[in-house]
């Protein structure tokens, strides 16, 4: 067998409902990049969405399918990755399991994000074992592939410090085994919902890869604009006071940007026809991810086809990791230095 070239990637998404604007150009968009330059595992985090939302787990399979499909619409190839379903492979949970033996609780009590997701989610009770501990399986996600890199968003930092510090942990009880994953900061572009806040299903200020054209425009229509510029004709702050001017900078060419800017703060152009213009610039962006997901929607077999062979790809990855756990585990030896 061939010796592995490129350095490989590992990243995961929550199958916790419909893909919007913010996963395509925050996540998204950088799979697609790091796909033509790594070996790159993409995997359903099916298990993960368990930890918060185990009392509705009969919504995973159905957001599985939805989320994957846009996966596959916006460009994301099953020829250049593997693409799985986390709880299609077994050997995970033998890893999760494994790994919390040797993991301080101490450790998982000052993950940042253990208490804030437990103040943001106080509808729900997630004073769980399988809450507390979802680091520990995230570091078993990452390092059964041994991932040399793990792209995050600089909130998400912490989470692979504790990947590495398991890491280090299990080569130094035993062998080292696992390469020290190294965290792939990726810039995320700042996309705030209608109303302002951080676009998320849970807020309902949401545009989603599967929205139609006309839901789109309304959405649009509804954003947040300059608060201080009651009238057409007063000068305008796009860059310091427009919600929507977020968008202008994903979907506008450069020229037309500054221009909309010159004529905003001159009080020549009004917001309505400014939001106007935005949303047939989206609607024209996502017209092809349209055309392709319709056709993927027809064609769930193929979907499912994408998911199995990137299972059997993934699984014998899996295999050889867990064949090396068990044989530095069980077998008595001096380690290596």
């Amino acid at each position: 067998m061939a010796a592995q070239t490129k350095k490989r990637v590992l990243s995961g998404m929550r199958p916790s409902g419909k893909l919007h604007l913010g996963h395509l150009h925050g996540v998204l968009d950088n799979w697609k990049r790091l796909q033509d330059e790594y070996e790159c595992f993409f995997f359903v985090a099916d298990w993960h969405a368990l930890t918060t939302n185990y009392e509705r787990p009969y919504e995973i399979p159905e957001n599985i399918e939805e989320m994957v499909i846009d996966w596959l619409a916006v460009g994301i190839d099953p020829e250049k990755a593997v693409l799985f379903v986390q709880s299609d492979i077994k050997e995970h949970a033998e890893l999760h399991l494994l790994l919390s033996m040797i993991t301080p609780v101490s450790w998982l009590e000052r993950n940042p994000t253990y208490k804030e997701q437990q103040q943001q989610l106080k509808e729900r009770d997630l004073a769980t074992y399988g809450f507390l501990g979802y680091p520990v399986l995230q570091a078993a996600d990452i390092i059964m592939y041994k991932a040399n890199k793990v792209p995050v968003g600089v909130d998400q930092l912490p989470h692979v410090e504790l990947t590495r510090e398991i890491t280090r942990r299990f080569n130094y009880l035993y062998n080292p085994v696992f390469p020290i994953p190294e965290a792939m900061l990726t810039e995320v572009p700042k996309m705030p919902g209608i109303d302002g806040r951080k676009m998320s299903k849970s807020y309902g200020n949401s545009i989603f890869l599967s929205d139609s054209p006309d839901a789109v425009r309304k959405k649009i229509a509804s954003y947040v604009t300059d608060v201080e510029r009651p009238r057409r004709s007063d000068p305008g702050d796009p860059e310091n006071r427009c919600v929507a001017f977020n968008l202008h900078k994903l979907y506008m060419p450069d020229e037309r940007l500054a221009e909309i800017v010159k004529e905003c703060k001159a009080g020549r152009l009004g917001c309505v026809a400014c939001k106007r213009e935005l949303a047939e610039a989206v609607v024209e962006f996502l017209i092809p991810v349209w055309q392709k997901r319709a056709r993927l929607a027809s064609e769930p077999e193929t979907v499912r086809q994408v998911l199995e062979d990137g299972a059997k790809r993934a699984k014998q990855e899996a295999v050889k990791t867990m064949d090396e756990v068990r044989s530095v585990l069980w077998t008595r030896h001096a380690k290596s230095d």
